[in-house]
């Protein structure tokens, strides 16, 4: 594999401490599986063009220009030399205005990650701010400005060096209260019950290399025949079966008894759907809710776009 290539120096400023760094970037994107778009009749590939409604033309990308929209189709245009003035002002610095405890933030404002290694005459002062913050437990709250945008940004000590964590800014993330939630009063049974179950499935933590795309693995297999030229047999979905919807004392209980403290490990059978206490006449099905082998978050939405 490659070795990663810098995308940034960098210099991290606190007091009248200077950190010279590089930047990388920590994630890449491999879930979707794109395609492109063709042609039915002929199989050609299609290209996108830009198309003038008042002149009913296409029109060149030299020939377009940058407008901000701030009325209904009304707009004030901007220049590419007075767009790039904005850019020039990026000072490469990360700028650390507060340290925090490590878990201050919330992740529900993690944007994009970043890594940041140290430059030449950085080694000593980088590694003395990563141990000095593992040490307290804390990070840093810091601020960059990138292509032309002032981000806010977590700076944290890593197993292996300083990671830059872009934040969201507060009105970029939803308040989950609109979504109107009901807190219906939960019985100190249930919750004993559901604090046994949690117990079970327990596990000291992350590993990341547990989990598989295992929808793009068979997209990609069936690519592979379509290549070989096979014919591709689809198995239709298997259609949900309704379920008694039992008390949610009992679920927890038939959960505990059947699962064990290997639950993480083994595959268990499928356990008791979980509902709350309703009459049986009111609510007649539910889904069945399989065990998962291992806690794990939900699996990210698939995209589908132009394979490149």
């Amino acid at each position: 594999m490659a070795a990663p290539r810098s995308i940034a120096s960098m210099t991290i400023s606190f007091g009248l401490v200077s950190i010279p760094c590089r930047m990388f970037s920590a994630t890449e994107s491999k879930s979707a599986v794109s395609f492109n778009m063709l042609h039915k009749d002929c199989g050609a590939r299609v290209r996108q063009q830009l198309y003038c409604p008042a002149h009913q033309a296409v029109i060149e990308r030299s020939d377009t220009v940058k407008g901000y929209e701030f009325e209904k189709d009304k707009y004030v245009v901007f220049e590419p030399s007075e767009l790039e003035a904005f850019e020039a002002t990026a000072s490469h610095s990360i700028d650390i205005v507060a340290f925090l405890p490590a878990d201050a933030i919330d992740p529900i404002y993690f944007d994009k990650a970043y890594y940041l290694g140290p430059d030449k005459r950085g080694a000593k002062p980088y590694q003395l701010l990563a141990q000095a913050m593992t040490e307290t437990g804390t990070c840093a709250l810091a601020k960059f400005v990138m292509k032309g945008k002032q981000n806010v940004a977590q700076v944290r000590a890593g197993p292996d060096g300083l990671i830059l964590q872009q934040l969201l800014y507060a009105d970029e993330v939803r308040a989950q209260s609109a979504i109107g939630i009901d807190k219906p009063e939960v019985q100190l049974a249930e919750l004993k019950l559901a604090e046994q179950l949690i117990e079970q499935y327990r596990v000291d933590s992350y590993d990341p290399t547990q989990f598989k795309d295992e929808e793009k693995e068979r997209l990609l297999a069936a690519i592979d025949q379509k290549i070989a030229g096979k014919k591709i047999t689809l198995q239709p979905a298997a259609q949900p079966e309704g379920a008694e919807i039992i008390d949610l004392v009992e679920a927890l209980r038939a959960s505990l008894k059947g699962q064990g403290t290997a639950a993480v490990k083994q595959k268990p059978e499928a356990a008791a759907p979980i509902a709350e206490p309703a009459a049986p006449k009111q609510r007649k099905s539910a889904r069945r809710a399989a065990t998962p082998e291992v806690p794990a978050a939900p699996a990210p939405a698939r995209k589908t776009g132009t394979r490149k």
